[in-house]
C-alpha cells in the first residue's frame, strides 16, 4: 500500500497521514489497551514510523508503561497511537481513527488471554493468540 491514508480524532483537531505500508491489523484485548480506550478491545494497524506524521495539531502524549507511549487528542480524548520502545521503527494506529477504517479489517486477536469473558464467545473465524503473534 503506497496510497496515503489519513485519520484523526473525533473533533478533527488532531489529524495524521501515512504514506507507507500497513501491517498487523488486529484486535488487542490486553488490559492496558482496554483501559486506555474504555473499550472491550481495540483494533490496531501498524505502519512504519518514518511514513507517519501528524498534520494538524499535536496530540497529548502519555507514557502508559515503562516502554509504551500513547497519544490522544487533548480536546476530545480520542485514542490515536501506540509506540513501544522495542519497536522504534513502527507505530500503531487505532483503526477506528482512520478516515476509512473499513479498508483494514483485523486479521487476528492478540492478548486473547486477557479478553473479557463475554468478548470471545462467538467464533469470528480469526486466529486467536494468547499473547503476541508467534512471529512478533
Amino acid at each position: 500500500m503506497n496510497e496515503a491514508i489519513e485519520g484523526g480524532c473525533l473533533c478533527n483537531a488532531v489529524r495524521y497521514r501515512v504514506s507507507g505500508p500497513v501491517s498487523d491489523a488486529c484486535f488487542c484485548h490486553c488490559r492496558s489497551c482496554r483501559r486506555a480506550s474504555g473499550a472491550p478491545a481495540v483494533a490496531w494497524i501498524t505502519v512504519p514510523r518514518d511514513a507517519f506524521a501528524f498534520t494538524a495539531a499535536e496530540p497529548q502524549r502519555y507514557r502508559s508503561s515503562v516502554h509504551v507511549v500513547r497519544t490522544f487528542c487533548g480536546r476530545c480524548g480520542t485514542a490515536l497511537t501506540y509506540e513501544h520502545d522495542r519497536r522504534a521503527g513502527a507505530i500503531d494506529l487505532t483503526t477506528a481513527s482512520l478516515d476509512d477504517p473499513e479498508r483494514f479489517p483485523p486479521l487476528d486477536h492478540v492478548w486473547a488471554s486477557q479478553a473479557l469473558g463475554w468478548m470471545l464467545h462467538d467464533d469470528d473465524g480469526l486466529p486467536r493468540h494468547e499473547r503476541f503473534r508467534p512471529n512478533a
